[in-house]
Formats: C-alpha cells, structure tokens, sequence
C-alpha cells in the first residue's frame, strides 16, 4: 500500500542541501509528487510530497541526510482524505492579489488574510515584487528601481464571487492607502503584447485642452463647459466640439511653447524603457490632440498615435477638428483594431486611463487599470492604481524588480 508524506525541511542555507535530500528520497525508493523551496533572509524551507510503493527506513535516511546538511527535516504523514483534499485544492482557479504602495502597513495582511477566507481563498504562496528597502530606510534613487513596495499573493479557491471581491478590496486599500489589484490567473498574464495609453492626466500631468485654453484667456468658459459634461447635460462630443470652438484663432506658437512643457507622469519614462526593451507594441489613444500625441510619440518611442487633429490654417487653430473624433467608442474601437492587425487576441492588451472616456477601452482590454482615476472610475474598472507611478503597471503583469535591471 503507498505511503505518502510531506518531507519539511529548514534550516541555514547552504549550497549541496537539495542534492543531499534528493539522494536520501531517491536511495529510498520514494516517488516524487510535488515540491516547493524558498529561501527567505538566509533561511532555506524546503517541502515536498512523496510517495513509498514498499517499506524503507525514508525517515531514518533524511533524519540522517539532515544531520549532515544543518537542516531540521520532519517526516509527515499524509492520510487519504488530506491528500484528497490537497489534490482538489491545487485543481481550483488561481487568484492573483497584488497590494502596491510607498510603504506597505504591516496591519494590512490582516485585512486581507480575514477577506480572503471571508471568500473561502487559501493563501498558497506570498512574494514580494518590489526591490528591497535601502538599509537607510529611505527610498530608491530616482533612476534605481520602481518606487515603492509592492507584494504579490496567490490564492486558490472555487465559486468565488470575484466582483464583490474587488468591491470590498477597493475599500480596504482606500482606507489604507494601498493599492489591490485583484486577477484571474492565465497563460495570458506574462504575454500580453500591445499596451494603449489615454494620454492627458495619465501620459502627462495635464489636461492640454485646459492649458490651451488657459493660454488663450477662455479658460472659465471652457471649464465651465466641462462642468456641464461631468452633470450629464452635454456628450463627449458635443462639450469636445464647444470647447475646441473657444479656441478658434490661437495662434500656433502656443502648440510648442505648450509641448515643450508638458509634464510627463512620474514613471513614465521608465515604464517606456522597459516595455520597449520587452518587446511591448505601444499606443496612444486619446481623446487629446495629435500635435501633443506625436510629440511624446517622438520622445519617448511609442509605436502609434490616435488622436484629434486639430485644423490649423494660415497660423491659427480653427476651432474644429478632423473627423472622425475620438470617444470613448472610438478608443475601444482602435484598441480591438490595433490587436486584430497586430494577430493577439483581446487577451494580450493592457489599457491604461484615467477618465469615464476610458471606461470602455479599459473593459475591451485584457488588463484594463484605472490610472489615478476619480473614484467612479476606480469602481467601475476592474483594477486601479493610484498610490505609486505609473511603471507600476509592470507589476501587475508580473515583473518582479530584479527582471526589469539592466543586465
């Protein structure tokens, strides 16, 4: 009859520990069934599951094996029932839950270890994505590292209902300041391919239409305009199409000198240079203007531009813009366009933006994240990010810091 045991293994880390157990399990007969090692400050744990198909002193051997190797290794017993138990488990749907913040409070793991077994998850695995703190206490250099920290955890579990999840996980991280991101895990997570940006309060620090106006001495009446958009009183189109009339005789200097200052989102640059170094296609797709989109597009290397071209003749903006505008329907239009040109599947894209004009983009995409969004954004998007920059989205698709150094 077999035998099953669960072989747990810590102690100092030291090269030659995994070959020495590996020859006690192997001299035993034993059969390998799963396995996991970590090592944390120095510290090595080692587990794995065996099976014995005849008697053998397995016990003897390892206690032997870890004399010599510095280990404390126990021999367990694994029972019909928890090995069941066990096996059913590992077949459930994986969770990815990703908490991002400049400092992670030690209380939040309580929270979110009670929320997750409210929902019936286990806890499988928890790693830190983030470098390491300096020994200063401070924060990376500027150039260093993705500021902040940021961990993942696995989670197993079956009929989760995931919305009221994310609903309770959003609270939770507001009331903290933490970001949680909450995924399904896929193939797809590691190899999305095509990554489309909103480009005014998510690219840039700035809403450009705002700063032309300013520049143009109507920046009430375009705010104002603006302010009948947010209470439902005019569509994107419309309140794009009175507020670009306000503009009509700028002069076409004001576009550079604008250009020139425009401030980029923190993160920004770096997420740009490792995407490209991934081999990530990359879009901007904004209800913004070109002039300002081929601008970034020329500085920092994106692939394409989609946005609204202003008309200008004899050195002055008309006010108008060429057809067609793009909307919220447009964006997530493009999006689906650009992916099927480019072969992925809707699986591969990431969008990331900060305005209701996104919503549908974000929802068409295979990882859609809110970017310092105004709170009925966040709700309605399935993930958020507002406590750390904008390369933070390499995290939730799965780097780790030490994968994104310069080798």
């Amino acid at each position: 009859m077999t035998r099953r045991l669960l072989i747990r293994a810590t102690g100092a880390a030291q090269p030659g520990q995994l070959a020495g157990l590996g020859r006690a399990l192997a001299q035993s007969g034993a059969r390998l069934l799963d396995i996991n090692q970590s090592v944390t400050f120095g510290i090595v744990s080692l587990e794995a599951l065996v099976g014995l198909d005849h008697d053998s002193d397995l016990e003897g051997a390892l206690s032997a094996a870890g004399d010599r190797l510095g280990l404390d290794v126990q021999a367990i017993q694994v029972g019909a029932e928890d090995y069941h138990r066990w096996s059913v488990q590992a077949s459930q749907p994986r969770l990815i839950l990703t908490l991002l913040a400049p400092h992670l409070p030690a209380g939040i793991l309580a929270e979110v270890g009670a929320l997750t077994a409210e929902q019936g998850l286990t806890v499988e695995l928890i790693h830190r994505l983030s470098g390491r703190e300096p020994l200063d206490g401070g924060v990376p250099g500027e150039h260093d590292a993705i500021q902040g920290a940021c961990v993942e955890c696995w989670l197993r579990g079956d009929n989760v209902d995931l919305e009221a999840l994310r609903e309770k996980a959003l609270a939770l991280g507001a009331a903290h300041g933490v970001d949680i991101a909450l995924q399904e895990d896929s193939i797809w997570r590691r190899h999305r391919r095509l990554v489309c940006f909103d480009m005014d309060s998510t690219l840039i620090q700035a809403e450009v239409i705002d700063e032309l106006a300013r520049r143009h001495g109507v920046f009430e009446e375009v705010a104002e305009v603006t302010e009948r958009a947010m209470r439902g009183e005019l569509d994107f189109q419309q309140s794009f199409r009175e507020r670009m009339a306000k503009l009509r005789g700028l002069d076409e200097s004001v576009l550079a000198e604008i250009a020139e200052a425009l401030p980029l989102m923190d993160g920004l640059e770096r997420l740009m240079s490792q995407l490209k170094r991934l081999g990530y296609r990359t879009a901007i797709l904004s209800g913004g203007f070109t002039y300002f989109a081929h601008y970034l597009k020329d500085r920092l290397g994106f692939d394409e531009v989609h946005a609204n071209e202003l008309v200008i003749e004899d050195g002055k903006v008309t006010g108008e813009v060429r057809e067609p505008i793009v909307d919220a329907d447009r964006k997530a239009e493009l999006l689906c366009q650009i992916a099927e040109r480019e072969g992925l599947s809707m699986e591969q894209t990431i969008a990331v933006g900060d305005g209701a004009n996104d919503l549908k983009m974000l929802a068409a995409a295979g990882l859609g994240i809110a970017f310092r969004a105004k709170p009925l954004v966040r709700q309605q998007a399935r993930h958020s990010l507002s406590t750390l920059g904008l390369d933070a989205v390499l995290y939730l698709i799965g780097y780790r810091q030490g994968d994104l150094e310069e080798r």
